[in-house]
């Protein structure tokens, strides 16, 4: 295995950036290219089963910085809201067997045929009430992920990290975080304060890095670009991050028709040469966040 490059010791690999391999071979690719932590997607875990998901982990010698994703939480109807309780208390058993210590939680949209955003929200915290008894036996902390508002509608009815930390509010830090995407939250005027708050709280519990690329493709979820090719400004939103005191691994997970189709040792590289000259900078050097 070859040693991390310099400016890249927190870099770690999320396997959305490398949707083509399987889970071995990522395991495997991030680990011939110095990598420490990966953040695995349950559908390469379910592929050859957590029994072996565990061994291969193991054996790769990396650690895993999330799990992703539970969530599904804005179903109306009994059987909808049975299949989301058992389907993220499974992803709880998953993450707690993994070693991960956060499972990323993607709220959902409206279900067909409502536009009640409010009532959707607020059965997103129904649901939390439900789940965070289970993280908190298995030591596993939940985090909410705000996503762009492009996908209200469809993929989340959390726009903003101001969502997020008033549905986390109610509970401690370790049961319950926040994921901060620069994909979903660069464009917010309020991410100053409230990436601030969320240090405050120290709900910060995992950080996610790409890039949002122009023109939106016709499939507006692999938009997502490496850091560096499109409208992202990463030393801002990393200053903020890093004057929280988040001290944990910086996950690349990229949403894209090229990188996907692109050799993964070469993913993997240009990853790691944008990482140290846009993104691990403003680690070393944070700024003050907004009051």
């Amino acid at each position: 295995m070859a040693g991390s490059p310099a400016g890249t010791s927190r870099l770690a690999l999320n396997t959305a950036t490398t949707k083509a391999l399987t889970l071995e071979q990522a395991l495997r690719v991030a680990a011939d290219a110095g990598l420490t932590h990966v953040g695995l997607w349950r559908d390469r875990v379910e592929e050859v089963g957590l029994e072996a998901a565990v061994d291969l982990v193991r054996a790769s010698g990396l650690a895993v910085s999330t799990l992703c994703r539970g969530g599904f939480l804005t179903a109306a109807d009994p059987d909808g809201i049975a299949h989301a309780l058992a389907d993220n208390r499974k992803a709880i058993e998953q993450a707690a067997a993994l070693g991960a210590p956060v499972a990323v939680l993607v709220v959902v949209g409206l279900p067909p045929g409502d536009t009640d955003l409010a009532a959707a929200r607020g059965r997103v915290a129904d649901r939390l009430a439900d789940l965070v008894p289970v993280a908190r036996e298995h030591g596993v902390q939940l985090a909410l992920e705000p996503l762009h508002p492009m996908y209200v509608a469809d993929r989340a009815v959390l726009s903003t990290l101001g969502q997020a930390l008033d549905l986390a509010a109610p509970y401690a830090p370790s049961e319950v975080g926040v994921c901060v995407d620069t994909f979903h939250v660069f464009w917010d005027p309020q991410l100053p304060e409230q990436v601030a708050r969320a240090g405050r709280e120290q709900r910060v519990a995992t950080y996610q890095v790409c890039d949002f690329n122009l023109p939106i493709a016709a499939d507006a979820l692999l938009s997502r670009g490496m850091m560096g090719d499109g409208v992202v400004d990463f030393a801002a939103v990393t200053r903020l991050v890093a004057a929280t005191g988040y001290a944990g691994p910086v996950e690349v997970e990229i949403f894209n028709a090229e990188i996907w189709a692109a050799p993964a040792a070469q993913v993997v590289a240009t990853m790691q040469e944008r990482f140290a000259e846009l993104v691990a900078p403003a680690l070393e050097q944070p700024g003050s966040a907004a009051a």
